[in-house]
């Protein structure tokens, strides 16, 4: 009676390209070896599968291999019954690695064969062979890899560039050489980016001007074909151009800095002055980093179009610091449009502030803290929507004030939807929460400032008509003085607290207000009152 047919699948590796493109290669000789073996095994049953499951060029220390995924995908289809290889560190290096092959094979009943070395992991010698074997075989990679690096460091010592790719402002180095290159081009921007970061005395600052220049990272082409590089700088990669001793004519190698075979493209002077003031700043940053840090709507806070908005700070007059949060695309530094009028910037204080007030008024006898229901808040123009715990909606929806909204959320059964009526007006980047639905008096204090000022420097005539005193002598003043002029509907509705929300200060400060009181109806959306 013959045996049944034992399927068998022979796996080949080579670590480098090297001789691939030969006619008989290292992969050919190993699936040579192997066909042999299985032919002095026909009287078993053992018969070779025609597909080929080769990785040429592939390190034995990583599972990202093209032909090894094949293998074990068709394992787990079952259409193998024994992987034969010529050696055992050809399917893997990795004692971890093997260690979950080996589980996948048991699973699937698969034995494993390596034809130099005589056994199989069927039986319990031959696995305990295996794992000896194999625990060489990863000794040996792990003291490769010393060496190598030992040699990296020494070369380094010596001002060698060793590999990887330039920085901007240098080539690679020539053939032969390992001094690296300067571009006199790109040496140019590399200074240009020193000299002007003192100038800001900001990264960001920087980002942005580089951004309106178009000024890119380096370019450079793999040697596959591939081009990358050459995108607009960002915050990370400008910090570490500033503080790359290359531009020193030095090579880094860990912690330390030695003196390199290239030309310097930056002097000293100007590199030890740019690291002071990075130095400056990061200890400013360190000093507000925990109060940033426990910014606690972090990572719940969305704007209308669904961006998640970021703790950030500034400082203003007198170090004061003030606490945001900011729309992601204006964190990466991309430019407001003048026709978006969505709120991308808002008070963390003054926002945190509302939330805790409302919340604390809805639930009087919420045993946490109130920060810690809310599992995300939406900021839109005219509300600000927050998904809370469902099992609240009875209490919430009996505490309710006027404009308030509760419901299930569609979305997320377990959460409630509740809307506040908080109006957000901005103003040049700052954003204001009104509180209040549309038809609730909202008085504009900076407006009504500028009103009452504008007022002040006009005198009255016999019949007590507003004059002005003398021509204002700055460009403000003169735009200011021209709000007393607004027709006297329009002012009212400045006082009380109800004029469009459209109609801020910044616009009526920017343009010409109309002489005629129907021009100034028409133009700021004001009826006429008799």
């Amino acid at each position: 009676m013959n045996p049944p047919v034992r399927r068998c699948a022979i796996y080949t590796r080579k670590s480098s390209e090297e001789g691939l493109n030969q006619s008989f290669n290292s992969l050919d000789a190993q699936r040579e070896a192997c066909e042999a073996y299985i032919k002095s095994q026909a009287s078993e049953g053992w018969r070779a599968l025609p597909a080929r499951y080769d990785d040429g060029g592939y390190s034995g220390g990583t599972m990202e291999r093209p032909g090894l995924k094949q293998l074990l995908t068709d394992i787990s289809l079952e259409k193998i019954d024994i992987v034969v290889v010529y050696k055992i560190d050809r399917l893997t290096r990795s004692l971890a690695d093997f260690a979950r092959m080996v589980e996948l094979f048991e699973q699937h009943d698969v034995s494993f064969v390596s034809v130099t070395q005589s056994f199989n992991t069927t039986s319990s010698m031959g696995r305990l062979t295996l794992n000896v074997l194999l625990s060489f075989a990863q000794f040996e990679r792990e003291v490769t890899g010393e060496r190598i690096r030992d040699k990296i460091a020494a070369s380094k010592k010596k001002g060698m560039w060793m590999g990887g790719s330039p920085p901007l402002g240098y080539d690679l180095p020539e053939a032969g050489s390992h001094s690296l290159r300067v571009n006199d081009a790109e040496a140019d921007i590399v200074r240009m980016i020193f000299k002007r970061y003192l100038q800001h005395k900001s990264v960001h600052a920087l980002v942005r001007e580089l951004k309106v220049k178009d000024i890119r990272s380096k370019t450079r082409v793999t040697l596959k074909g591939r081009t990358i590089g050459g995108q607009p700088f960002s915050r990370g990669a400008l910090y570490h151009l500033l503080r790359s001793r290359v531009y020193l004519g030095e090579v880094p190698h860990k912690d330390q800095s030695h003196p390199g075979l290239h030309e310097a493209i930056i002097e000293a002077e100007l590199f030890d002055s740019v690291q002071v003031q990075l130095d400056e700043n990061g200890r400013r940053r360190k000093a507000t980093g925990k109060r940033i840090a426990s910014s606690p709507l972090a990572g719940r806070l969305f704007d209308t179009d669904g961006q998640s908005m970021s703790p950030t700070f500034a400082y203003g007059r007198g170090g004061k610091l003030y606490r945001y949060y900011v729309s992601a695309s204006l964190q990466r530094g991309a430019k407001r449009d003048q026709q978006d009028n969505a709120p991308r910037r808002v008070s963390a204080a003054t926002l945190e502030r509302r939330l805790i007030k409302t919340l604390t008024r809805l639930l009087p006898d919420l045993q946490v803290e109130p920060f810690e229901l809310i599992s995300s808040i939406e900021i839109h123009i005219r509300c600000v929507e927050l998904l809370i715990p469902l099992k609240y909606l009875n209490k919430v929806n009996g505490n309710l004030a006027t404009g308030e909204r509760v419901r299930p959320d569609p979305a997320e059964s377990k959460c409630l939807r509740l809307t506040l009526p908080w109006r957000m007006q901005t103003r040049g980047g700052r954003t204001d929460i009104l509180a209040g639905d549309k038809n609730t008096p909202q008085p504009d204090a900076s407006l009504i400032r500028a009103l009452r000022n504008a007022h002040a420097m006009l005198d009255r005539d016999s019949e007590k008509r507003p004059v002005l005193q003398a021509a204002p002598i700055s460009p403000w003043r003169r735009n200011l003085v021209r709000l007393a002029f607004l027709a006297p509907d329009i002012q009212r509705a400045i006082l009380d607290g109800r004029q469009p929300d459209h109609l801020t200060l910044a616009l009526l400060m920017k343009k010409e207000v109309p002489l005629l009181w129907a021009d100034q109806h028409r133009k700021y959306g004001i009826g006429i009152t008799d």
